[in-house]
């Protein structure tokens, strides 16, 4: 079923697409005629044929961001990601793209699954799973934990995250503590981690409508700020520590930025497979499930 779901806690509002990619359409909070957006639909989908909507979040599993040519080796196994459309690289993994079954549902709140079962004369994906997504909405605060499960009979790489679009206006400013960005060659892959140039440094305040990023930062520790001066309005964001990179993505000239917690690096498949012991993924053995929570606080001034 096509149905949009929207769950409401007081003056909070949360608009759900299970649908669609089990993505995000708006969180907004609204009382006495007035609306303040803290996600915003902002991209248009162009996925599950229903290029009308437009998505403010979407989950990224069973990897986040881009993998190299689509094409990563694990144990021995080569494994072959369709690149996404009009790209070099394979993108944001499946859950995205495809559909999730809501399991359980209330006024101020939701859980959907999506089930991957592989096709077995493809190189893509081979190992079946299964993720879910918790939402829970207060007056004060969004909730979202995302979880997998490996129902393979061998191990299986995964990652996880989250991809949300904010309102951008000119005084935006986004704070993080971080140990490094990493630094990528043309087409936004890492080659070096790096400290991070005054302007794209979170520690000193990214003001994102003055600099272009679409760039991971390592070390994060899970705390993020987001202010909107004209707004007189901040969003604090929570994650668990299993979600110990940070995505910035702004774009030029855009009406929104991304700020994106996530598990691992960009292209982590291929820097795991080359030896890089810290660049996020993880490894679950038959059977075995891992889930990680990420928190969304808005206030007004």
């Amino acid at each position: 079923m096509n149905d949009i779901v929207t769950l409401r806690s007081g003056a909070a509002h949360l608009a759900v697409a299970p649908f669609l990619g089990g993505g995000l359409l708006g969180y907004w909070w609204e009382a006495d005629g007035v609306r303040n957006d803290w996600l915003v639909a902002s991209r248009e989908a162009g996925i599950a044929g229903f290029p009308e909507l437009r998505l403010a979040s979407l989950p990224l599993v069973p990897y986040s961001n881009r993998i190299r040519d689509g094409r990563f080796t694990f144990r021995g196994r080569t494994v072959v990601e369709t690149p996404a459309p009009g790209m070099a690289h394979a993108l944001h993994g499946h859950g995205w793209r495809l559909p999730w079954r809501v399991t359980a549902r209330g006024d101020d709140g939701l859980t959907m699954e999506y089930t991957h079962r592989p096709d077995p004369v493809s190189a893509a994906w081979p190992w079946p799973y299964r993720a879910w997504q918790r939402l829970v909405l207060t007056p004060q605060t969004l909730s979202i934990t995302m979880g997998i499960e490996n129902r393979a009979v061998e191990a299986m790489p995964a990652g996880l995250g989250h991809h949300p679009y904010f309102p951008r206006t000119q005084q935006c400013r986004v704070g993080a503590q971080i140990g490094g960005i990493w630094w990528p060659e043309a087409g936004q892959l890492p080659v070096e981690r790096v400290v991070p140039p005054p302007d794209s440094d979170p520690r000193r305040g990214v003001l994102v409508d003055k600099v272009s990023l679409d760039h991971g930062y390592s070390g994060w520790d899970g705390r993020a700020a987001i202010e909107w001066p004209e707004r007189r309005a901040r969003l604090a964001m929570a994650a668990d520590p299993a979600l110990a990179t940070l995505v910035i993505f702004s774009p030029p000239d855009a009406a929104f930025f991304c700020v994106e917690p996530v598990s691992h690096c960009i292209d982590a498949f291929n820097l795991a497979a080359a030896g890089m012991s810290d660049a996020g993924m993880q490894v679950l053995e038959p059977g075995e499930a891992w889930e990680a929570t990420v928190r969304f606080a808005p206030e007004m001034a």
